[in-house]
């Protein structure tokens, strides 16, 4: 498995474009120059370059994503909202109407998405809904048949694996629901203050590998900070390990990607008839100009690339599952199941055939016994990032969080997967990798949203060309 990771060796840091030399009359600096200038050419030690993935996601891959993700096996999502928060309990509530999430009713879900069918064809969905009514009844029924028997046994055993990076939702409790994605689009809630940064500073304080005595640059929670404390925090991170500093640009990049979603999604205007949603380009500022986060912004935008990358790179790496015969979307409607496993692997071959992935080579090498606790580490720390989401207070934020945080979380999963997988039989269960239909869910939706940031990256630029 250690091959498989070192694809993010070569995607630290990135090449900083040079200005003009010294004596030229330089013109004032565009907004668009002062969020996008250093978010441009090639990421160091990489053949990829910022350009080539925006042509790649917002010309070819962008529109045919977003059909897909309209479909209804997509759309549809079961989320619990209402565990609690398992680290404090002064939790506040958002109050407002656009934190709210509304849930399906019962009869707006296919029945055959409700029936748990999504695994492989309709026959073997039979076979596997026996095996999963068994195994929440607390025991595998013997009047069942061996190889039934056996499925319930290996699934049980892949579901407890060290394979998984995320602590998922009991999709089986009172609680869980069904959300329809596109009726409770992610966009700006007025969710903001103390609360929300309490979050963010806990993933970043206690699950980025960082040290107490380490701040954070610009952490809203910190007062007092100076250039001294963002010298002593970069040299810090690129004095780690290339999988710990790949650890941290990642959760960067996740908190990048929702900062681009709600600047572009916010409520510009409320009148009684109707709200207006659109690009709030101060807001896209405050977040992400160059001189009013000191240069943090634009570290921020090379990170939300760095982990478009590593969730390109897991689709890339997981088209054999998809492939297999066996394989549907189901719904229960066979025409449109079809119709859209075929969309479906239209889109993994495009992503198979962009033409800068990165090379794999040496993540999790050296010593086998320090490279395994290493990867123990890594993943404890995204299973504990992922339980953080149930604190979140608007529920809407909740949602959203849960469900990119499991694919990226689904994508690790896959990439530390690449022998299993390969190994996998052309027809029938794959006992040794699979994934279940909400981890398929949140793995695709969360790279559409990734996939949005960086369209929303050119309209951004557009917008901001001729403000100064």
């Amino acid at each position: 498995m250690g091959r498989g990771w070192g694809f993010l060796i070569g995607l630290v840091g990135a090449v900083w474009l040079l200005g003009p030399s010294h004596g030229e009359q330089r013109p004032p600096e565009t907004a668009a120059q002062r969020c996008f200038c250093q978010v441009s050419g090639y990421l160091d030690d990489c053949t990829c370059d910022v350009e080539t993935i925006d042509r790649f996601n917002n010309y070819r891959l962008f529109p045919r994503l977003q059909k897909l993700l309209e479909s209804d096996y997509f759309r549809y999502y079961k989320v619990n909202l209402k565990r609690p928060c398992p680290f404090w309990n002064d939790i506040s509530q958002c109050g407002r109407r656009d934190c709210a999430v509304k849930p399906c009713q019962s009869d707006e879900v296919p029945d055959g998405i409700k029936s748990a069918s999504y695994k492989y064809s309709e026959v073997a969905n039979n076979l596997i809904e026996e095996c999963e009514q068994a195994e929440r009844l607390g025991a595998v029924d013997e009047s069942l048949s061996e190889e039934t028997q056996k499925a319930v046994l290996q699934w049980t055993k892949h579901d407890d694996s060290s394979d998984n990076f995320c602590e998922a939702d009991d999709i089986q409790s009172p609680d869980a629901e069904y959300v329809d994605l596109l009726l409770n689009p992610e966009r700006y809630t007025g969710y903001k203050g103390p609360d929300a940064w309490k979050i963010w500073n806990v993933i970043y304080e206690e699950n980025c590998f960082k040290p107490q005595t380490i701040k954070r640059p610009l952490n809203p929670l910190a007062s007092g900070q100076g250039k001294s404390e963002e010298n002593t925090f970069y040299s810090w991170l690129e004095g780690l390990c290339v999988e710990k500093r790949a650890f941290y640009r990642l959760i960067s990049g996740l908190h990048a990607s929702i900062n681009v979603h709600l600047s572009a999604r916010y409520l510009l205007q409320e009148t009684w008839l109707e709200k207006k949603w659109g690009h709030n380009i101060t807001e896209f500022q405050q977040r992400f100009d160059g001189i009013l986060t000191e240069g943090e912004g634009p570290r921020r935008l090379k990170n939300l690339y760095f982990l478009y990358l590593i969730e390109l790179r897991a689709l890339s790496k997981v088209v054999p599952f998809f492939e297999r015969p066996d394989f549907q979307l189901f719904t229960g409607n066979k025409v449109h199941d079809a119709e859209n496993k075929m969309l479906l692997l239209e889109i993994l071959h495009e992503i198979k055939s962009f033409p800068l992935h990165f090379d794999e080579n040496s993540f999790f090498a050296g010593d086998k016994k320090e490279a395994n606790k290493l990867k123990e580490d890594f993943r404890l720390h995204f299973r504990n990032i992922s339980r953080i989401m149930d604190c979140v207070g608007c529920f809407k934020c909740r949602l959203w969080g849960k469900l990119q945080i499991q694919g990226l979380g689904t994508a690790l999963k896959i990439l530390f997967s690449e022998k299993l997988i390969a190994n996998m039989p052309e027809s029938g269960p794959s006992y040794e990798f699979h994934l279940t239909r909400q981890e398929i869910v949140s793995l695709f939706n969360a790279f559409g949203r990734i996939s949005t940031s960086v369209k929303e990256l050119e309209n951004f630029r557009n917008l901001l060309q001729n403000i100064h």
